[in-house]
């Protein structure tokens, strides 16, 4: 028998349809978590590559030595000037050969340099990340977006060097927040340091000091990366509306810090002074030095942001009246050789004397004196031969064929990629037929396989406008579709590889014109 109140426990109707999406408030919540858990996945990829090292490098935390590296590069960067490569490795050494202390310093070094390349990301193009992640448009459409950063960059430092310095995200990833405003996460920082050091609490304390002086890092990168753009292109900054506030909003900021700075200063030198426990004299020592580098920042943040307005009219002014590039670069085959090789000599030497006589530049005449000139005049002619001095023989050399490739393996791997009359191929398919290749010794297959991989490889950016310039009817390409490569010897991208057809009547009207 059914009770009465039952009726009350039945479950809710669940509807029929889908469920619509969130509102763009999370969905951009969900977007921002997303590229925060981005920015660590090279972190994590370090401890899963580092079985891929010629050595049993298993005993190293790479993910620790890589975060440790990023406090190392953020501290020593200033605003001007970054990190210096060299001595950053040499103090990521401690942390290093504590973890193996009994390994070479030999291999300490080159695990440091080994997390510290990494995170530059030396073996890329562009020298940074990408991860894909999803979102929801207007329209309530799921959209796929890239998602490019770098955690650590090498920028010009002075006397034509190369320095590091770290960006925002890697600073996210430092501190381990998120995509938040820098003001307001200072602020919070700094009272939470404040009640911490009221309360006696000094362990945290540092830790709370360390992250306020990140975010003071941070803001002083908005900054020079907003002055960089200006000296690049003062049109690509908002000067009228963005920028002047800023400048206001950093200003009244960094006033308040130094009250706040300031106040901490002396609550943290007097718990110094009356602390009895040796450990929390030096960790009140220690956040002595810390607050003092965060007012020294800010010092420096204030004297920037002064200069920021001159800056930018002189920039204006600069920018303005400069005088517009009217030379481009030169292309000396696409543009000359080739448009000259099938042209009558009459008509070719027109050209490559015009050239010539504008190309060699000018002569500096020597410095005439009197004493020189009378000498120059009463010499006699020397005599010279009808054909010139006599030339020595020079010795030659013959140079030793020290090619990896033979003749017979270029021509049979430009022969399997010779699609021009097929439809593309797989790179998998590819190395299947080069390693099937038989040749003249038992290594020819794998010799040819590493050869068409890589003429594929190197097709994956092909230089048309060089291809175009010069007259090439055909072009070979390779796309990437996010297929794996399964092959036994190679690892990567499974590419498509094919033949693009040039217009070959194109390239005929420019070289007419250009005759």
């Amino acid at each position: 028998m059914t009770s009465p109140a039952s009726t009350d426990l039945a479950p809710p109707q669940l509807s029929a349809g889908p469920r619509p999406a969130q509102g763009p408030a999370a969905d951009e919540g969900l977007a921002r978590r997303l590229r925060a858990l981005a920015c660590t996945a090279p972190l994590h990829d370090l401890d899963a590559r580092k079985a891929n090292l010629a050595g049993e490098y298993t005993v190293y935390a790479m993910a620790e030595i890589a975060l440790a590296a990023i406090d190392l590069v953020t501290l020593h960067m200033d605003f001007d000037t970054g990190a210096d490569h060299d001595q950053v490795v040499a103090r990521l050494l401690p942390r290093v050969a504590a973890q193996a202390p009994r390994r070479p310093a030999a291999e300490h070094e080159r695990v440091a340099r080994w997390v510290l390349e990494n995170l530059i990301n030396v073996g890329s193009v562009d020298r940074g990340f990408r991860a894909v992640y999803g979102t929801f448009g207007t329209d309530g459409v799921y959209v796929r977006r890239d998602y490019d950063f770098k955690l650590v960059e090498e920028v010009p430092g002075y006397g034509g060097g190369v320095c590091l310095r770290t960006t925002d995200e890697a600073v996210n990833v430092l501190v381990g927040a998120l995509d938040t405003d820098v003001t307001s996460a200072q602020i919070a920082a700094e009272v939470k340091l404040e009640v911490l050091i009221s309360r006696g609490r000094l362990a945290d304390a540092q830790l709370a000091a360390e992250q306020a002086r990140y975010r003071t890092v941070q803001y002083a990168e908005t900054l020079r990366r907003t002055l960089e753009a200006t000296r690049r292109n003062v049109r690509a900054v908002d000067w009228l509306h963005g920028v002047p506030d800023m400048i206001a909003e950093a200003l009244d900021h960094v006033a308040d810090r130094y009250r706040h700075e300031n106040a901490i200063l002396t609550n943290i030198r007097r718990a110094r002074d009356e602390a009895e426990e040796p450990e929390h004299k030096r960790r009140a020592a220690e956040l002595v030095d810390i607050v003092k580098d965060c007012i020294r920042r800010h010092t420096q943040l204030q004297s920037r942001l002064l200069e920021a307005g001159p800056l930018f009219r002189a920039e204006q002014d600069r920018q303005a009246f400069a005088a517009p590039t009217r030379y481009t670069g030169l292309d000396l085959y696409g543009q000359l050789v080739a448009p000259v090789l099938p042209l009558p000599v009459e008509r070719a030497t027109r050209v490559t004397d015009a050239f010539f006589a504008h190309g060699t530049g000018l002569r500096t005449p020597a410095s005439v004196r009197l004493g020189d000139l009378v000498d120059l005049l009463l010499t006699p002619p020397v005599e010279r031969e009808h054909l010139g001095a006599e030339m020595p023989e020079p010795d030659l050399i013959a140079t030793p064929d020290d090619s990896r490739f033979s003749e017979r393996q270029l021509a049979d791997a430009l022969r399997l990629l010779d699609l021009e009359h097929d439809a593309p191929r797989r790179l998998s398919g590819l190395l299947a037929d080069a390693r099937a290749t038989r040749g003249d010794h038992p290594d020819h297959g794998e010799d040819l396989a590493y050869l068409v991989a890589l003429l594929a490889v190197h097709a994956a950016s092909p230089p048309v406008g060089t291809a175009y310039r010069q007259g090439e009817e055909r072009l070979l390409f390779a796309v990437d579709d996010g297929t794996p490569l399964d092959d036994p010897g190679f690892g990567g991208a499974d590419l498509i590889v094919g033949t693009a057809l040039l217009d070959a009547a194109g390239m005929a009207a420019d070289r007419t014109e250009a005759t």
